[in-house]
């Protein structure tokens, strides 16, 4: 069994940071689980362009306000509490935050830990 807690591993190496979030990585790809799991939080009014080539996410909306749009088709969806939206064809979006947004976020295949995002809004895939 995994117990850890969202506090004490904001304290650590978990914590990954960019400007305008921050990322609490719960559980990572050397925890065996086959996903990795976050706490992500998104600083309002912000915006980000993400591209996951290499992994699928789901994301779930604990708290804040804002939107996402999928850049391929243009649609444009609103996320609050308890909307869950995942890019399941690796799909390239822009977020936009009204409000500061808490996430819990899934990726599969799960991450290191160690990635950056790379100029294309990616992760390089995993080894």
């Amino acid at each position: 069994m995994i117990v850890r807690d969202f506090h004490a591993e904001k304290k650590t190496d978990r914590r990954v940071a960019a400007e305008q979030w921050e990322s609490v990585r719960l559980l990572l790809a050397d925890d065996g689980m086959g996903f990795s799991f976050h706490i992500t939080t998104i600083a309002a009014g912000s915006e980000h362009t993400f591209h996951y080539k290499n992994h699928f996410e789901s994301v779930y909306c604990i708290s804040g306000k804002g939107t996402i749009e999928d850049l391929a088709k243009g649609e444009v969806h609103e996320i609050r509490p308890g909307v869950m939206y995942a890019l399941d064809q690796h799909d390239k979006h822009t977020i936009l935050c009204e409000e500061e947004m808490v996430l819990a976020c899934c990726f599969n295949p799960p991450v290191t830990g160690k990635e950056v995002h790379r100029e294309d809004g990616s992760y390089a895939a995993a080894d």
